[in-house]
């Protein structure tokens, strides 16, 4: 009967609800400390020992895991939630940083809204970090951790495909298309990752000329705009790329994506607005349009796909669909300014 099939889909229910509940461990005031000993050109993990000293001196209670190969940070944060961690510290760079924010996000047993996240900063381009005046200098920073001063901001979310799969990424900082995406491929692919910010610089200027813009379709709102990008950017904090403003209008806690595109610049072009990116003023360029939107698509309009990256890190390519969680990552951040 219609009742007797409604009650066995509640039970049901009931019984998947109490497997999430068991699966959860209750929560420690435990600090879990997450370290990419590669992040930093393997800085992080020379200094590992004295980073490790100083938590233990400043009266920090954790345990720690090291990641070995690309998303292993992402699996060590979702067990660290589920295992009962609430404090969860990341080091490494902006590409760390991504991965522990998303194995927080990733699980679905416990509220990420209980949970409290930073990190210590030991990468390349160390970008997320200016947002908030996070000390690059980790003996400065680690006692103001202790303090749990918080900050709440928004996160984004993306889905898109990759190798024919249709997949999903939340992004903390910036995401980049077209030339953005083609440079974080070609660092992806670089034998000894990048070690500097002046190894990144370098390989942007030395595939400029390699790079084609590309046509697809920027789609949000009541608009369709449809290009030969050089560049589509969405972001939630503004500094990207070594400190490039390409989203120079995000703010992190509006509940708005800042999105800003060019309508295909030339060799030339890119040459002489450089400065502009570095200022903030690259939508003052008649070829720049910026909008704070809800959400957005990206399409190619030819054969091949536009590449995606996230907070530095290529993950994909188009179809791309851009989302915004208001509010929904607790950072602590400094207690003064650094």
């Amino acid at each position: 009967s219609p009742e007797s099939i409604a009650f066995r889909a509640f039970l049901l229910h009931l019984v998947e609800t109490l497997n999430k509940f068991l699966m959860a461990k209750p929560s420690n005031d435990k600090w879990f400390v997450i370290l990419n000993p590669a992040a930093g050109g393997g800085k992080a993990g020379k200094q590992w020992e004295s980073i490790k000293s100083c938590l233990t001196e400043n009266g920090f209670d954790f345990d720690f895991a090291m990641t070995q190969d690309r998303g292993d940070a992402i699996k060590l944060a979702t067990q660290a939630v589920l295992d009962g961690y609430r404090r969860i510290i990341g080091i490494g760079g902006d590409g760390t940083n991504n991965e522990v924010v998303n194995g927080i996000f990733s699980q679905e047993e416990i509220s990420p809204g209980g949970v409290w996240y930073t990190l210590i900063p030991i990468g390349t381009g160390n970008d997320w970090i200016k947002t908030y005046g996070i000390p690059k200098d980790w003996s400065s920073w680690i006692p103001q951790i202790k303090k749990m001063k918080t900050k709440t901001q928004d996160l984004g979310l993306v889905h898109f495909s990759h190798e024919g799969k249709k997949k999903k990424r939340y992004f903390v900082n910036v995401a980049g298309l077209a030339y953005d995406a083609f440079i974080g491929k070609k660092a992806a692919e670089r034998k000894g990752g990048l070690k500097s910010k002046a190894v990144y610089l370098s390989l942007v200027v030395s595939q400029l000329f390699k790079y084609r813009n590309r046509k697809a379709a920027v789609i949000f709102e009541d608009q369709e705009i449809e290009a030969e990008f050089y560049s589509i950017n969405l972001g939630i904090c503004k500094y990207s790329g070594g400190g490039m403003q390409l989203v120079p209008h995000a703010i992190p806690d509006d509940g708005l994506l800042a999105l800003t595109y060019d309508t295909g610049f030339s060799k030339a072009e890119v040459i002489m607005v450089t400065p502009k990116l570095f200022s903030g003023k690259i939508g003052d360029h008649k070829k720049v349009f910026t909008h704070q939107v809800k959400r957005a698509r990206v399409e190619a309009r030819e054969e091949e796909p536009t590449f995606l990256e996230v907070d530095g890190e290529f993950i994909g390519e188009t179809p791309c669909e851009f989302f915004i969680l208001e509010k929904v990552l607790n950072v602590i951040v400094p207690t003064k300014d650094t």
